[in-house]
């Protein structure tokens, strides 16, 4: 009785500290501003500020406690049932594709398509970054989809003074068309690869069930958000930003495509995509004149951000697993896409699979909701940290507002959800008063509390952002 106890005890701590991550990746500006105003211990408020070390941070919060609680070897022993294979892959994938032999490849390859769009070459360059890319990311996983497309944009716009509206625009609809775009087959998207083998499911079944559906998404969110900013693309986006630099000879491009597509090919087998990966480093070594720099920085503290993510996530099977078996297939289709924003989206479908005799419309909805809601935030997909450390330096205070970011991404999460659930029933449901009340009478109370504090998190930081910003003008004035 004492165990089960304290086992619930550690369970409900785990779930308090997620749910303070979660308040405290909403509350990063807050401390870059600290940082930037306060320089007295400006490197502790630049640490706070930083998103990639928010869920590591409070990790090892976690980790401390259970090792007090339960002594060091609980701890020990918890941790060492975590699989890290996933940080681990996202670290070596977004390294090796932001090489410059690779980001040449996929550049040419974007720029000779770019021709043939009717639209100037610059904003078609732009807009294929935002749709083709992420569609690419179905064959060399969505990680290396994100760190290709974040580099090509912050080339052929963000480093061009752009406005906010574009760039955060910009940023929403990349964090959805990557969370999407890799539904095209069975391995490259986290949360359909956490399903796929328990429920049979191979490319075939994974793109008529999903692919085509995302590919319209893609497509219509990438065009939309083109035309809307047509003016101001035509005067700022450029697409010769890797035409003056070295080329890359060919062989070299062929060597590291071949690494890359065996990474991608063994990527549940770390052992051997880390012996790619040093195989990458020491020709990396030894020609350096064909590389700019690798992204070793930026891809260690994704990585780290995913590893907290996992090791805090461990700790919400007994409330996620509960709440997802209790819901039918349209509360759970948007529960799944609410939910997603505040934890990871491998990891809600991965819940979802160990619940047993589900339906097919279960299944489905858990995973179409799932990808849906991936570009809320950057914690909804493991592929976001990358793009958010690529582009972060071209934002205000080198810093990107988590609510500027939810309500960008909103109008391309609508399309998905549109495309997902057929636009006729998707918008009798969204206008249903009866079933949203049926929904959130189903909801379990921690579960509810947890769903509404991000939006509870993004009013308060939109009232101080506008607080701040009016103190701002005013003594400007004075």
């Amino acid at each position: 009785m004492q165990s089960m106890i304290t086992v619930n005890w550690i369970e409900l701590t785990g779930a308090t500290l997620f749910g303070l991550a979660v308040l405290h990746t909403f509350s990063t500006r807050y401390f870059e501003h600290l940082a930037h105003t306060r320089s007295a211990h400006a490197g502790l408020w630049h640490l706070l500020g930083e998103v990639e070390t928010v869920f590591g941070f409070w990790a090892f919060v976690l980790l401390i406690f259970m090792a007090a609680a339960l002594g060091w070897g609980a701890a020990s022993d918890y941790l060492d049932n975590r699989r890290f294979v996933e940080p681990m892959f996202v670290f070596v994938i977004m390294v090796i594709s932001a090489s410059r032999p690779i980001l040449q490849l996929v550049s040419d390859l974007v720029r000779r398509l770019a021709i043939v769009v009717p639209l100037p070459v610059g904003t078609a360059y732009y807009f294929l970054a935002r749709s083709l890319i992420p569609l690419l990311g179905s064959f060399v996983t969505e990680p290396a989809a994100m760190t290709l497309a974040a580099l090509m944009l912050r080339d052929v716009i963000f480093s061009r003074q752009a406005s906010n509206a574009l760039k955060y625009g910009t940023l929403g609809v990349l964090f959805v068309n990557v969370s999407i775009g890799g539904t095209l087959t069975h391995f490259a998207a986290p949360p359909v690869l956490m399903v796929a083998s328990k429920w049979g499911w191979d490319t075939a079944f994974v793109f008529s069930t999903f692919g085509w559906k995302a590919v319209i998404a893609v497509f219509i969110n990438a065009l939309v958000l083109t035309l809307l900013f047509r003016m101001e693309l035509a005067k700022k986006a450029k697409a010769e930003a890797h035409g003056k630099e070295p080329r890359t000879p060919a062989v070299f491009v062929l060597v590291n495509l071949a690494i890359l597509a065996g990474v991608v090919a063994t990527n549940h087998n770390p052992e051997v995509f880390i012996g790619l990966f040093l195989l990458f480093l020491g020709l990396a070594e030894a020609y350096q004149r064909h590389h700019d720099g690798l992204m070793l920085r930026e891809g260690l503290m994704v990585a780290f951000f995913l590893a907290g993510l996992v090791v805090l996530g461990g700790q919400q099977r007994w409330w996620l697993q509960a709440v997802l078996s209790s819901l039918n297939e349209t509360t759970l289709f948007y529960g799944a896409t609410a939910l997603t924003a505040i934890t990871d989206n491998a990891a809600l479908t991965y819940l979802g699979s160990l619940v047993e005799g589900v339906s097919d419309e279960f299944k489905y909805a858990l995973v179409a909701g799932a990808v849906a809601g991936g570009g809320l935030t950057v914690i909804a997909n493991a592929p976001n940290p990358a793009g958010f450390a690529i582009l972060k330096n071209s934002f205000d205070e080198q810093s990107i507002n988590p609510l500027w970011l939810f309500l960008a991404a909103l109008p391309p999460t609508m399309v998905a959800v549109l495309c997902f659930r057929k636009v006729p029933k998707a918008a009798m449901e969204m206008f249903d008063y009866q079933l949203w009340a049926q929904w959130f009478q189903s909801l379990d109370r921690t579960f509810l509390f947890l769903l509404i504090l991000p939006f509870v998190v993004a009013v308060v930081a939109l009232w101080s952002e506008l607080a701040r910003s009016g103190k701002d003008k005013r003594a400007s004035r004075g």
